[in-house]
């Protein structure tokens, strides 16, 4: 185990401890996930290339004393949640953390699993709100563990499809499947290119000498609150349109025909350009060959940028500082869901100092600080420790 895996278990069995008197019956760690290139992809059926990444969140858990869920989370101050499994919970205004351990445990109850009561600690060391998917890693790390508590045994794949569910119909982000998939199937040292309709995954392995950079844009955004959902909204519409059940089976001769509004017009455009940058991605990472890569990375930002209208001036900025200092082995675009979070850089591993060191004297958050930067390898997706 690495040091940074061993800090996070020491500090949530540690919390665990403190609380409840007494150790853990186990410990499940998911990671969180960085995506390469394919954004808002997923909930149109269409084709994503994330990788799982060493920052994670862990639960410890073990057997309550009766059906209810205590949990106490490390990160928010040690605040505590309390719900019964009798009746359906609701969601807990105060503490919008608590709402993907609500979530994901009423999505497995209703999925057909008989749960038992439980104590949790959680505790996480992904940056929230940078668009590395640090909610959808609490609600597979949570479910895997409930599941493991109960010995009871699912395929990764449909954890992750109970884990969509519950933030898609819990707390009320209508998110696609590809950050609970990557967190459950993750694979160590590969991105992995997914079919968000089939689930079907191929791998695209990463060298050991091309290294992922993860770069704080400062700009916590927040989906629910943001304009996610109306994305997703535009791009039913348009699909709606062209007559096809998702705009993974749209083209851009459909979409001319079509007659739609500038707005959802240039939606769509985003999606299915993005579709085809992700396949002609996955084959060129699969080759080495970052130059075309570094292409595609810069043609999805200046997607998500004038046709999407998710990026943000910060965000722009900071972009445009890493494809300079990058240069052409390599690129960098936008990641997450949009309105500040991360992004993401794909350069030679010999390269990383110099470009860590141009972003460190070119690019501060908008509150004046240095930003947050962080150097990651494809690692493997959700365990129980």
């Amino acid at each position: 185990m690495n040091t940074r895996d061993q800090a996070l278990l020491d500090r949530v069995t540690a919390t665990f401890a403190e609380h409840y008197g007494h150790a853990p019956d186990l410990v499940v760690r998911a990671p969180g996930r960085v995506n390469l290139i394919g954004e808002h992809t997923d909930y149109n059926d269409g084709f994503v290339l994330p990788c799982a990444i060493g920052p994670a969140n862990m639960v410890a858990i073990s057997t309550g004393d009766d059906d209810t869920v205590e949990v106490v989370a490390a990160d928010f101050d040690n605040a505590r949640d309390t719900f019964s499994l009798q009746t359906p919970p609701e969601r807990n205004l105060k503490q919008p953390w608590a709402d993907y351990v609500r979530g994901m445990t009423l999505a497995l109850q209703n999925a057909g699993h008989a749960l038992s009561g439980a104590k949790m600690a959680i505790a996480g060391n992904l940056p929230q709100g940078a668009g590395l998917s640090s909610s959808a890693a609490l609600a597979v790390a949570v479910g895997k563990a409930h599941l493991a508590l109960n010995g009871i045994g699912i395929d990764n794949s449909r954890l992750a499809q109970i884990a969509q569910k519950a933030e898609c119909d819990f707390v009320g982000t209508q998110c696609g499947i590809m950050d609970q998939l990557i967190s459950a199937q993750g694979k160590a040292g590969h991105a992995l290119l997914i079919d968000c309709r089939s689930l079907e995954l191929t791998d695209a392995p990463l060298s050991d000498d091309v290294a992922i950079m993860i770069v704080h844009s400062g700009v916590t955004r927040g989906l629910v609150d943001g304009h996610y959902n109306a994305r997703r909204r535009q791009c039913e519409a348009a699909a709606a349109a062209m007559g096809v059940s998702a705009l993974r089976d749209a083209d851009l001769d459909m979409l001319a025909a079509a007659n739609l509004d500038a707005v959802t017009t240039a939606r769509a455009r985003h999606v299915i350009t993005e579709n085809q940058r992700t396949l002609d991605a996955a084959n060129a990472l699969a080759k080495g060959d970052l130059v075309t890569l570094g292409t595609l990375m810069a043609q999805s930002h200046k997607s998500m940028r004038d046709d999407f209208e998710i990026t943000i001036p910060a965000m722009d900025d900071l972009v445009a500082i890493l494809q300079y200092a990058i240069g052409h082995q390599g690129g960098a675009r936008m990641t997450g869901g949009g309105f500040g979070g991360a992004a993401v850089a794909i350069m030679p591993r010999a390269r990383v100092a110099d470009v860590q060191a141009k972003i460190e004297s070119a690019y501060k958050t908008p509150k004046g600080d240095a930003p947050l930067i962080m150097v990651e390898r494809p690692g493997p997706g959700v365990s129980i420790l």
